[in-house]
């Protein structure tokens, strides 16, 4: 069957009788008679363009009014005329007005009558003339719709899910803001599939903890799944402002002016110590992961510093434990959606997916392997599980070497400590560069060069006892191929993509809605190392994660950071280091102090999930010992930015 179909964008518009001649073929018939692709039958430009508040049930402003949410609508006109019900694809954002979305951040436009003229993004043009309905949902407290932004919290979330009930005819709707003329979904059969990056993919994973009914699909982007690790890591600040910035950022004039009380709340239950609050515990969505009912088709970014890999791993892991349909894309991106990574077979997989997940067509991709993910820059392979069978965490113990922080990894338990002093002018990049070095900013350990492939695939864990010299103390523990590569450029601009200027369509456009974008290609970068997993915490929480304390200075503490999840393979005659250090720049917030730290080696272990387990790490280090001391640093990417507050 065709890949992807494009389109001009001044297509000439098929004849009415046409399009009810063709309407007929929405679902192709295969030999079996079974449909297997829909296909672009019906007429974009003659869509219903329309929109309906609804009713949340909520008063987030307090202004004694229940909260109505803006849904814009772009649905075929066709189907309707013939009874027939479509099913939906929807994104709620807070993004529509203040930020726009996509790589060239489109907002949304309307008429003079209030209607949509262009949606952001392709997915109204390519799916509406394929039989499904788009809707694009104002969150509460931006664009036009009532009520506050809370970060995820209640009102975020049960503002979209209203939707979902009101598509299932579970809720009201109205064809105003303030009037009181209902509207009906009767076009819809409420089978609805929801999408977005970021916030908007978070709202999708949040909707679904919910187990609302109709909901049949998620497609979460570089989404959140606990809103604390995107604003902490284990106590650890990762930016030094809180989700009342955020809020601000996104709200509507009309919301900032009513939602005072809603900010306040954001200040004073998100204490900056990093404690873990009733306010972060409802903004979990992990922990409701058993309620999920929908199927889930996750992308994430494994160099994503915005919304960090946690993100996945964690929801991932939960899924699993619950039996959840899943399905993951992996690149090497940073926080960038797939449709400007791999846009022909993005597309492609999009649209079968929703066919199968939305329509019921028995296409095959359920069979398909679970897992792509990117090994070099547009180059993927597959897995038919994800993590692969076979994949057991092995205990990797470190040990000194011949001078201060440069040790070696192993299987064998160590002797002995290693000491270094927290410098916050410091980064990842800087302590990889110098692995081979001896540096008082950090403790290195390094394997010799691999005589095999080794692949990490999952999430780690990194057991540290250490004793400070103060009364605070901040930790990063992280992972590093040591070898020659070309990479994605993740800290770049673009965070491994660059923007082009030729365009390449994908559906059918309008005057007012294009449905060609500027054409994207790999940023990338010829590294001597690549950081492949991170994880960070404050020692202060080493009894308690929820809960930081004082520390008291040259008493020993053990706590295990939690590393984010990773799939990536180290090859033959390459290294594979651990580095334990203080402030990692721009990722994490320093102490108040700048402490001196003592590793106990022999109480310092990472669990690390290698594919072939304990036995392959075996092999894979089985021969020289010649740890390949380079000549000088090793050269990475840029040092991480800090401006990463925007999800």
């Amino acid at each position: 069957m065709p890949t992807r179909t494009r389109f001009t964008i001044w297509r000439t518009l098929a004849t009415a009788a046409l399009t009810l001649l063709v309407a007929g073929f929405l679902t192709p018939v295969t030999a079996h008679g079974a449909p297997r692709e829909s296909r672009p039958v019906y007429s974009y430009a003659q869509a219903i363009r329309e929109a309906v508040w609804v009713d949340t049930g909520l008063d987030g402003d307090g202004d004694g009014r229940p909260d109505r949410v803006a849904a814009d609508i772009v649905r075929p006109r066709e189907p309707a005329a013939q009874g027939r019900k479509v099913p939906v694809i929807m994104d709620a954002s807070p993004y529509y007005s203040c930020c726009g979305r996509g790589n060239e951040s489109q907002r949304k436009t309307y008429d003079s009558a209030g209607d949509i003229v262009q949606m952001p993004l392709f997915y109204d043009n390519f799916f509406v003339p394929r039989g499904y309905a788009f809707v694009g949902v104002d969150l509460a407290g931006t664009n036009r719709s009532d009520g506050c932004v809370d970060i995820g919290g209640r009102s975020d979330v049960l503002s979209a899910k209203a939707v979902v009930d009101w598509l299932n005819g579970r809720a009201e709707a109205y064809t105003t803001r303030t009037g009181t003329t209902t509207a009906k979904a009767g076009w819809t059969n409420g089978r609805t599939g929801m999408i977005g990056k970021s916030w908007d993919g978070t709202i999708a994973n949040g909707v679904a903890a919910t187990g609302v009914k109709g909901l049949k699909t998620i497609v979460p982007i570089s989404a959140i799944s606990s809103w604390y690790d995107y604003f902490f890591s284990q106590g650890a600040p990762l930016y030094d402002s809180g989700p009342d910035w955020l809020s601000d950022y996104v709200d509507s004039p009309d919301a900032r002016a009513r939602c005072a009380a809603v900010q306040r709340r954001l200040v004073d239950e998100a204490p900056r110590s990093g404690d873990r609050t009733s306010l972060w515990t409802a903004r979990d969505y992990v922990k409701d992961a058993r309620k999920v009912r929908a199927s889930v088709f996750v992308v994430h970014g494994l160099q994503d510093l915005n919304v960090r890999t946690r993100h996945f791993g964690q929801w991932w892991d939960a899924l699993a434990e619950n039996g959840v349909e899943r399905k993951i894309w992996l690149s090497q991106t940073g926080h960038v959606d797939p449709f400007d990574f791999r846009r022909a077979a993005w597309v492609d997989t999009l649209h079968r997916w929703f066919d199968h997940e939305l329509l019921g067509y028995d296409n095959g991709i359920d069979r398909e392997p679970m897992a792509d993910v990117e090994r070099h820059p547009d180059q993927w392979a597959t897995s038919k599980v994800w993590p692969p069978s076979g994949t057991r965490s092995t205990t990797l113990r470190p040990a000194g070497g011949t001078q201060p922080g440069v040790g070696t990894l192993g299987l064998r338990r160590g002797t002995g400590t290693e000491t270094f002093t927290d410098d916050p002018r410091l980064s990842e990049t800087d302590w990889a560069a110098r692995i081979d070095t001896s540096d008082p900013a950090k403790a290195g350990f390094v394997t010799g060069p691999l005589t095999r492939d080794l692949r990490l695939s999952g999430s780690s864990q990194v057991t540290v006892t250490a004793t400070p010299t103060t009364a605070t103390a901040h930790l990063s523990a992280v992972l590093v191929d040591l070898g020659p590569d070309t990479i994605r450029d993740y800290a770049a601009g673009g965070e491994g993509i660059t923007t082009l200027t030729d365009r390449t369509c994908w559906g059918e456009s309008t005057a007012g809605d294009s449905a060609c974008f500027k054409e994207t290609g790999a940023k990338t970068a010829d590294v001597d190392h690549t950081v492949l997993s991170r994880g960070w915490a404050d020692l202060g929480t080493y009894a308690d994660p929820g809960k930081g304390v004082p520390l008291i200075p040259g008493r020993r503490y053990t706590i295990t950071l939690d590393l984010a999840a990773t799939d990536h393979v180290v090859p033959a005659g390459h290294r594979l280091a651990l580095i334990v250090a203080g402030t990692d720049r721009d990722l994490i917030d320093p102490p108040a102090d700048h402490p001196t730290l003592t590793l106990d080696l022999a109480r310092t272990s990472a669990r690390v999930p290698f594919v072939g387990g304990t036995a392959a790490f075996a092999a894979a280090t089985s021969g020289s010992a010649d740890r390949g001391l380079g000549s000088g640093p090793l050269d990475g990417v840029r040092a991480p930015r800090g401006a990463y507050r925007i999800p």
